[in-house]
């Protein structure tokens, strides 16, 4: 029973109550493990300035298909995902099935999307290439100057704000005990990780430790230095509009582009709001909103976009992403035994919440990493071969 679980030590400690922490000790503690998860504010973190598009296709990088093998096992799993969640805590998650468009403006920017149409489909990805006629067939207030785009019915989005509330509210009732405090420093007795010792002086002490802080995973004091995640911060600043009740939305599905090589998305709420991001600034721990960046946002949707700039501004918000060196997340244990990291998802964080949340969950009761999330394991920055299987 959740009320047993949690008055005895808990088997798994989750520093870091974002979506990764919070999905980690939900789906821990649905398999039966005493979890608590130490964190000022659960449900906060990088969700609450993220866009929540679940864009495995148009995410496509060069160089990152290993990558888009986990981004597309995230994304199969994401209607029962939410669905589950949604049950469990009668939270609507503005889980939206609304498909994304990709656009053009410019003829070299129309070349370049021609291009990763190439790469989709020598990839197996299913997106259809449209004219500039075609693009403002299915959404009208696009600029007459776009040139054309890909449309990608599979690419959906999400409320990263509902479904971190969401999560909160179901690991409560899971029975996940929430330490609403800052975690000091890591306790490590006889070279295992054992706990955390946390900011008002009160030690935790669990079996075993999940670092899942995002961009501060690499600054917990107490981590050895060998083991510390090479996890920086990466500020993106984000926009968000409201759509007057009383008008049709401005668009039906999400969109992106690149204007003047700046990457660019807006993602139409069934609310009525706007989200127009995002920044991406390489400035260490800085969250300033700049007018700077509030300007380039504004300038290049309404290029994209021309109706926008009679829309009310609602907020400005800077977050920082978890940045890693090759982008993709670091999942699995780490050199120093007891301590597991989920950390370092970048600009997937929301899309990869499922998958995350069973690979942790498999991890710590079976031991082993599933075979998905194997190139993920925290020790390929290990100058040391790693085995694919390792006790926890």
């Amino acid at each position: 029973m959740p009320s047993e679980r949690s008055t005895r030590t808990p088997d798994v400690l989750v520093v870091g109550g974002g979506i990764i922490g919070l999905v980690t000790a939900w789906r821990a503690a649905q398999r039966g493990l005493a979890t608590a998860v130490v964190d000022p504010a659960p449900g906060g973190g990088a969700a609450r300035v993220a866009a929540g598009m679940l864009a495995a296709v148009t995410e496509l990088h060069y160089g990152e298909q290993t990558l888009l093998a986990l981004n597309l096992a995230s994304a199969r799993r994401y209607p029962a995902f939410a669905a589950e969640l949604a049950e469990a805590t009668g939270h609507d998650l503005g889980y939206r099935r609304c498909g994304t468009l990709a656009v053009a403006l410019d003829a070299d920017d129309r070349a370049h999307l021609r291009d990763l149409h190439a790469f989709q489909v020598r990839s197996g990805l299913d997106a259809q290439w449209l004219s500039g006629r075609e693009c403002r067939r299915l959404e009208p207030m696009l600029a007459p100057g776009v040139r054309g785009g890909l449309r990608v019915d599979g690419d959906h989005q999400i409320d990263p704000r509902r479904l971190a509330r969401a999560l909160v509210t179901a690991c409560e009732r899971a029975g996940v005990v929430l330490h609403r405090v800052r975690a000091e420093r890591l306790t490590v007795v006889r070279d295992r990780a054992a706990g955390v010792v946390t900011e008002d002086g009160t030690a935790l002490a669990a079996g075993r430790v999940v670092l899942a802080a995002g961009s501060l995973s690499g600054r917990l004091p107490g981590v050895p230095e060998e083991v510390l995640p090479p996890v920086r911060p990466v500020k993106g600043q984000v926009l968000r509009l409201a759509m007057p009740a009383d008008r049709p939305p401005l668009l039906h599905r999400t969109v992106r582009a690149v204007v003047r090589g700046n990457p660019l998305y807006l993602v139409p709420r069934e609310s009525g709001e706007l989200v127009v991001g995002a920044t991406s600034e390489e400035l260490g721990w800085d969250t300033t909103v700049t007018a700077g960046g509030v300007y380039e946002l504004l300038r290049d949707a309404h290029e994209l976009v021309p109706g926008i700039t009679e829309l009310p501004l609602t907020e400005t918000l800077a977050g920082l992403r978890p940045g890693s060196p090759d982008n993709a997340p670091l999942l699995g244990p780490t050199a120093l035994d007891g301590l597991l990291l989920a950390t370092g998802h970048f600009r997937n964080g929301v899309l990869l919440t499922p998958v995350t949340g069973d690979v942790m969950a498999h991890l710590l009761t079976t031991g082993g990493l599933p075979e998905e999330a194997r190139p993920f394991t925290p020790r390929r920055f290990d100058t040391a071969a790693v085995p694919t299987e390792q006790p926890v």
